[in-house]
């Protein structure tokens, strides 16, 4: 329990990554349409996630100074700034639609129409982030992350066969829906699991917590218990839907039809287990988003920042995340879909994932801040091949977006 407890910053930066509003809908959509063939996917994204937030965990800790700080130093204020534009953008998208899927959480719990739970759950997201201490917030929402093992729990009890399901998940097929809009699946689950902002996050939340060299050990737990614990919640979902919608090659659209499953398995119970999960994912996804907007810029401007400085000390670090949340409100106003602007967000996200992940590389291969923490040749080579992974995403995100209308 011990090592939970010190894990939950990893726990929270997963759930932010790997199950947020959109994948909720998009890993269910991939097992009702593939069934389990981008299994593979969320593999390859808890491996590469896992060796880059270790680069990052390390740099925090051996330097004091967060990947983003550092990123402006070492680059040069133009590389950093785009970086920083670009990132900003996709991660304020992403809080709008965090913020949309806790109040589609809510409608799903009460019946009162979401937009009228838009504006109330951004301030309780206000509320956390201002008055609620980072260890604290980190434990409460990380932990709560976990609710979403009901649909492992769901699996076990549906009419599962197991040996079906796992042949499954060693076969790429296109199930007959055509290969373009199976990789287009891919990418897109491939840009949730390795979202910028999730190394932001996580750099950022080692500094608050005041890592130093003495900590690696347990920035390495936060990295090797939290991402895969968050794979393993996104892999609930693909099979749960595969063994549920993809007999029938159901299409899923909305956070219902997700926990249609869990009801029939374990019913009414289950059902309020299901939306008491999408609420604490996320929930815990808004605030993730929301600090790691404000971490990005407090840090390229040398502003103060963070939770443990008080607000009227790091008050540009507050005003930019209160700027992010009353942005994200205006777009959910719209009447805009928050499903939908995830998915768009996704596939800007994969277009700029190598702005982020490339002078990550660099930093930890800089002895001028990590001495002999520096990578090894294994973290230089997993890094490397990731890297082209990741650029081989950016390119072809937006042609198969195109091809197959956002995957319609």
């Amino acid at each position: 329990m011990r090592k939970l407890l010190a894990a939950t910053l990893g726990v929270l930066s997963a759930i932010g990554g790997f199950v947020d509003i959109g994948d909720l809908v998009a890993a269910s959509q991939a097992g009702a349409l593939f069934g389990m063939a981008h299994a593979w996917v969320l593999l390859v994204g808890v491996v590469g996630i896992c060796a880059y937030a270790d680069m990052a965990g390390r740099i925090a800790a051996v330097s004091g100074r967060a990947v983003f700080d550092l990123v402006r130093e070492r680059l040069g204020p133009r590389v950093a700034l785009l970086n920083l534009v670009a990132s900003w953008l996709v991660t304020v998208v992403t809080l709008a639609a965090e913020l949309g899927g806790v109040a589609l959480a809510l409608h799903l719990a009460t019946g009162v129409s979401h937009l009228l739970w838009v504006p109330l759950a951004a301030l309780a997201v206000w509320l956390v982030l201002w008055r609620m201490r980072f260890e604290l917030m980190e434990r409460v929402f990380g932990l709560a992350g976990l609710a979403l093992l009901v649909f492992a729990v769901a699996l076990v009890a549906l009419p599962t066969d197991w040996a079906e399901l796992g042949q499954g998940a060693w076969q790429v097929s296109s199930a007959g829906h055509g290969w373009p809009l199976y990789w287009f699946v891919a990418v897109a689950l491939f840009a949730s699991t390795v979202s910028p902002y999730e190394v932001f996050f996580f750099s950022s939340g080692g500094v608050e917590e005041r890592w130093g060299a003495a900590d690696l050990a347990r920035a390495r737990s936060n990295v090797l218990i939290g991402f895969p614990v968050g794979g393993f919640l996104a892999l609930s979902l693909i099979a749960v839907a595969t063994v549920a919608y993809h007999p029938s090659d159901a299409s899923l659209g909305s956070l219902g039809e997700v926990a249609r499953p869990v009801a029939t398995a374990l019913g009414g119970a289950g059902l309020a287990a299901a939306v008491l999960a999408f609420f604490a994912v996320t929930f815990g996804a808004a605030l993730e988003t929301g600090l790691s907007a404000a971490y990005a810029a407090a840090q390229y401007f040398g502003w103060q920042w963070g939770k443990r400085v008080s607000p009227r000390e790091a008050a540009r670090f507050h005003s930019v995340l209160l700027v992010g949340l009353l942005l994200g409100v205006v777009m959910l106003m719209t009447t805009v879909d928050p499903v939908r602007l995830t998915e768009y967000m996704l596939v800007l996200s994969a277009v700029v994932l190598p702005l982020t992940y490339l002078p990550i590389l660099v930093v930890a291969n800089d002895r001028t801040y990590l001495g002999d923490r520096v990578n090894g040749w294994w973290n230089n080579l997993l890094g490397a091949v990731f890297l082209l992974l990741i650029v081989a995403a950016s390119v072809a995100a937006i042609p198969l977006a195109i091809v197959t209308g956002m995957g319609r």
